[in-house]
């Protein structure tokens, strides 16, 4: 679905089926504030980068939202876990690299 921002994110859910104007984010759920999801999230997300660039299924994607100085410049955190390798993911636009091996090209292993 469309986020507020544009965006197109699978963690988004809006119904404005008959007036109705219900809008959440399903990766973040229904955590108390000061960290619950507010639309103004959705401009700087990196979710929808990361599922634009890797379309892993074994990607299990958790967020949280941080606040910074005084509840200021709130944003997303994401942390990505690969369940075939069974480990964290540091960069979860690359992938974890057993999936989804890169070309040698890619990196500086020579062959």
């Amino acid at each position: 679905m469309r986020t507020p921002a544009g965006f197109e994110c699978r963690y988004f859910y809006g119904n404005y089926f008959r007036g109705r104007n219900t809008e959440e984010c399903r990766l973040i759920g229904n955590a108390a504030p000061p960290h619950h999801w507010t639309r103004d999230l959705c401009k700087k997300c990196p979710v929808p980068e990361i599922i634009r660039a890797n379309a892993c299924p074994n990607l299990i994607l958790d967020g949280k939202v941080s606040g910074g100085f005084l509840g200021l410049f709130r944003r997303v955190q994401v942390t990505a876990y690969c369940t075939r390798a069974e480990k964290a993911v540091e960069e979860p636009e690359v992938g974890c690299g057993l999936c989804h091996p890169l070309d040698s090209i890619f990196t500086d292993k020579k062959e």
